[in-house]
C-alpha cells in the first residue's frame, strides 16, 4: 500500500562535486534514513566525477584521452554509458553536440590552465572529425577506442547524467517524489506528494544577477538549460560563453542567450541545450519535432530578451 503525503518526510541534501554541488529533495517515509541517503548520493556523483573529470589527471576520461589512436582501452560502465550517448546525439545533430572538443576547450581557458593563444591558434587551425566518427565502443567488451587523434571533454554532458545517477539511486532507496539537480540540470522523480508537479524556476539570462525569467512545471521528466550568463572567460577585452562552436573551433559567435531542454533523462536534456546553443533555433527546430523534445529558446535584442518555444 503507497503512503500517504501527510506519511512523508521532507529531506533537502547537498554536496559538493564537479566544481558546484548536488543537491536532493525528497519526500519520503518515517524509516528514510538521511545520513545513510547523503552517503549515497555523494558516492554515485563521486563516481561519475571520478570517471569523467578533465580536471582530474587520473580519471577514466584522461586516460582514454592519453591513449594512443587504435588502442583498445577499457572504461567503467557510467563512462561506457555517457560516450554512447554522447556520439548518439553527435550524430543525430550532425556535430552540433561533439564531445572531441578539449583542446578548444582547454586552449579558451575553460578548464584547468588559463587561455592560451598558442593552443587558440592550433586549435582554430585544427582539421577536425567529430567524435562520432572517431570514437568505436565495443558494448560487449567495456571498452572503446579512437580512430584518430581525439581530446574528450564531457562537460556539457556528465552533469546531466550525474542528475540522472541521484534519480536512479533515490529509487534504490525507495524514494517515489524527489527533485534533483546539480548546477542548471534538474531532473523530477515522480510528482510533489500531494500530486501537483515540481515548479522549476527558468533564469532571465542576466550576467550579473539572478532572476527568474518564468517558471516550468515538470513530473518524472528532466530539464536542462545551456547559457552565455553562468560560465565565460574574458579574452581579449570580450567575454566568450563556454560553448564551443565545432566548426571553428572557438566560442560560438552568434547565439541565444540561452536554451533549455526537457527530455526523458538530465543526460540527455543537458546535451540537447548545448546542442541546439550551437544550431540555432531554425536547424533546432525539425530535431525537437523529430525527437518530441520540448525547447525554450532566450534570445537577447536591443530591447531586452525575447523569448522563443517549441513545446
Amino acid at each position: 500500500m503507497s503512503k500517504m503525503s501527510s506519511d512523508l518526510l521532507r529531506h533537502v541534501l547537498n554536496g559538493p562535486t564537479m566544481g558546484t554541488r548536488w543537491s536532493a529533495v525528497v519526500h519520503a517515509a518515517p524509516e528514510f534514513d538521511p545520513a545513510l541517503a547523503e552517503v549515497y548520493f555523494s558516492r554515485a556523483v563521486g563516481e561519475v566525477n571520478s570517471q569523467m573529470s578533465a580536471w582530474d589527471r587520473e580519471s577514466d576520461l584522461m586516460r582514454l584521452n592519453r591513449a594512443p589512436a587504435g588502442v583498445w582501452v577499457a572504461v567503467p560502465e557510467h563512462l561506457l554509458r555517457v560516450l554512447e550517448t554522447g556520439i548518439e546525439i553527435g550524430r543525430i545533430s550532425c556535430g552540433a553536440f561533439d564531445i572531441g572538443m578539449g583542446d578548444a576547450i582547454n586552449a579558451w581557458g575553460f578548464c584547468a590552465d588559463e587561455a592560451d593563444p598558442d593552443k587558440i591558434r592550433a586549435a582554430l587551425k585544427a582539421d577536425r572529425r567529430p567524435a562520432h566518427e572517431v570514437l568505436e565502443v565495443d558494448r560487449a567488451a567495456g571498452r572503446v577506442r579512437k580512430h584518430g587523434p581525439q581530446a574528450l571533454d564531457l562537460g556539457g554532458i556528465a552533469k546531466g547524467y550525474g542528475v540522472d545517477r541521484l534519480t536512479e539511486t533515490a529509487r534504490s532507496l525507495d524514494v517515489a517524489h524527489g527533485l534533483f539537480s546539480i548546477d542548471g540540470e534538474v531532473r523530477a522523480l515522480g510528482t510533489r506528494p500531494d500530486g501537483n508537479p515540481w515548479a522549476i524556476a527558468i533564469e532571465q539570462p542576466d550576467y550579473d544577477r539572478r532572476t527568474t525569467h518564468s517558471v516550468l512545471t515538470i513530473c518524472d521528466t528532466a530539464v536542462a538549460t545551456s547559457g552565455d550568463y553562468r560560465h565565460w572567460v574574458e579574452v581579449g577585452g570580450k567575454r566568450l560563453s563556454h560553448t564551443m562552436d565545432p566548426a571553428r573551433g572557438a566560442p560560438l559567435a552568434r547565439h541565444a542567450a540561452s536554451v533549455t531542454v526537457t527530455a526523458p533523462t538530465c543526460m540527455a536534456a543537458d546535451a540537447w541545450a548545448t546542442a541546439f546553443m550551437v544550431m540555432g533555433q531554425e536547424e533546432a527546430r525539425p530535431i525537437a519535432d523529430r525527437l518530441g523534445l520540448s525547447v525554450l529558446f532566450l534570445n537577447r535584442d536591443d530591447e531586452g530578451v525575447r523569448a522563443r518555444a517549441k513545446a
